[in-house]
């Protein structure tokens, strides 16, 4: 089964190019125009992503966010806010700590919301065959509360951190070259950015929480998580 792409813009031409191109890219996708309307939709079939708007009329996108993020049957869905007004950093800032799992700003070329939607998606894991994929020794990730205990101790990671540990634990063994990491974690196009010292920034950060025996550098290929 496809899967479901709910896009909430409060211009029609907006969300009608957004569900062609995500269309022919093998999605199923719902459009609705306005929040208020998105909120119906959300409720009642959930998708597997929503992408919505900042900045709508009736019920603008941070709300809408907070919204299906705090509600039982929506919590899970994980949510790219588009913004071509709420630019400034404290918007970015409110997006993400209203729940949003990404945030990219207008205009964009299609290639890089398609990047980011696929990198979003990859975080998320479902049932419990997917969790357990998620334990190893000494670790324990929770995708669903974004958890991580090292030992049984609680350890605060960021966003970025914690999807770069999840897809590590995930390709156990096998060996992730920076390039895959910058697409699959943050969602770049590699034909804009591909600059490895942000993969290098972060492993060394992460395994300075978690310890340095997890993840293994292989020079000249990239990273591997082993117990």
């Amino acid at each position: 089964m496809p899967e479901r792409i709910l896009v909430v813009d409060d211009v029609k031409e907006m969300a009608e190019a957004v569900k062609t191109y995500l269309t022919s890219h093998g999605f199923a996708v719902a459009t609705a125009l306005g929040g208020s309307d998105g909120r119906l939709l959300a409720l009642e079939f959930p998708p597997d992503l929503v992408l919505l708007d900042a900045d709508m009329p009736d019920l603008d996108g941070h709300t809408l966010c907070r919204t299906l993020k705090k509600d039982p049957r929506t919590k899970s869905v994980p949510v790219i806010i588009m913004s071509g007004t709420m630019m400034d950093e404290k918007h970015i800032v409110e997006g993400l700590e209203g729940g949003a799992d990404d945030y990219i700003l207008k205009p964009f070329p299609m290639k890089v919301l398609l990047a980011r939607i696929h990198a979003v998606l990859r975080r998320f894991t479902h049932g419990p065959d997917a969790a357990r994929l998620l334990e190893r020794e000494g670790i324990e990730l929770d995708p669903s509360s974004r958890e991580v205990r090292v030992k049984g101790k609680a350890v605060s990671l960021t966003r970025k951190e914690f999807d770069l540990l999840a897809l590590l634990i995930e390709k156990e063994g096998r060996v992730l070259t920076p390039a895959f990491l910058l697409e699959a974690v943050w969602g770049y196009d590699l034909a804009d950015y591909n600059d490895p010292q942000t993969v290098t920034t972060h492993v060394f950060r992460l395994r300075k929480k978690i310890g340095a025996d997890y993840i293994v550098n292989v020079p000249g290929h990239g990273y591997k998580f082993s117990c």
